[in-house]
């Protein structure tokens, strides 16, 4: 495969930057090279940022803000939208709606969902994956899983409940030691007011009752308290506004949830395996 051919596709919003840095550049009368010194950048980079050889980096279009904007604040408006087209494809329709969430239900089966993940463990995550990504493509897609992570936080607050099982608290990625600490930062998580996190033990299905043999749920509620499923795998995704079959979802979640360890339970199992993981 040739080197164009791994290229990360440029968005229209980047297009528009690109375009626009370089109407202003010329306008000032300053070469590549004359901006790049001022940014702190290769007369090269601002050359690919102008024909548009890949994506602007969250860091660089700070700079050309700082550099060309002249206070209009179009390059800092222009920042989350460039960054939500650096997401995954399939994450692009569903990312926005949970920005704005009222409320998030979530289930997780095989890795810790991306909201509740440290910057060290995405980083395993993601760059173990297949195909593997570039170096670049990896600090992009680091830098937008942890850039959703403002929603615990978010005025007005986001309700959030998780139910992960237990198997993701016994699978490591990167090493036992990013492990560890990522399940201290559950622990964390599940201490925050506006998170439920419990976890669905291993021997779930010997009481009888079974519900999560389907694999990751998520449904959300919008600020006009609708729902939404959005499932994903396999790199493709499904968003699902259709009531019937979001009402299914919701009583499933339902279920999942009681035959999950209670809150407290939950994090006590956590906090026991942070201990044991050295």
């Amino acid at each position: 495969m040739t080197r164009s051919e791994n290229r990360e596709p440029v968005g229209t919003a980047a297009r528009m930057v690109a375009v626009m840095a370089k109407k202003l550049r010329v306008r000032k009368g300053l070469t590549q090279e004359q901006l790049g010194s001022r940014m702190g950048y290769s007369g090269a980079a601002i050359s690919a940022m102008e024909r548009m050889l890949h994506p602007i980096s969250d860091e660089m279009l700070e700079n050309v803000e700082e550099a060309l904007g002249d206070g209009s604040g179009f390059f800092e408006g222009m920042r989350e939208l460039v960054r939500m087209e650096k997401l995954p494809e399939q994450f692009r329709d569903y990312a926005p709606i949970e920005q704005t969430a009222v409320s998030l239900w979530l289930y997780a089966n095989h890795v810790v969902h991306g909201l509740f993940q440290t910057e060290a463990y995405m980083r395993a995550l993601i760059g173990g994956g297949y195909p593997e990504p570039s170096a670049e493509r990896i600090e992009e897609l680091v830098a937008g899983r942890m850039a959703r992570k403002a929603l615990f936080d978010r005025k007005p607050t986001c309700e959030i409940e998780l139910v992960l099982d237990e198997s993701v608290l016994l699978r490591p990625f990167g090493s036992q030691e990013v492990m560890r600490a990522q399940l201290l930062y559950l622990a964390e998580c599940a201490r925050r007011k506006n998170v439920n996190l419990q976890v669905l033990p291993l021997d779930a299905g010997l009481r009888g009752e079974y519900a999560a043999d389907r694999g990751n749920l998520t449904v959300v509620e919008t600020p006009q308290h609708d729902r939404v499923t959005f499932l994903e795998i396999q790199g493709e995704s499904l968003l699902i506004t259709d009531r019937t079959k979001v009402s299914t979802h919701m009583q499933r979640y339902a279920k999942i949830r009681a035959q999950a360890l209670d809150p407290r339970e939950s994090l006590g199992l956590i906090e026991r395996l942070a201990g044991a993981t050295r």
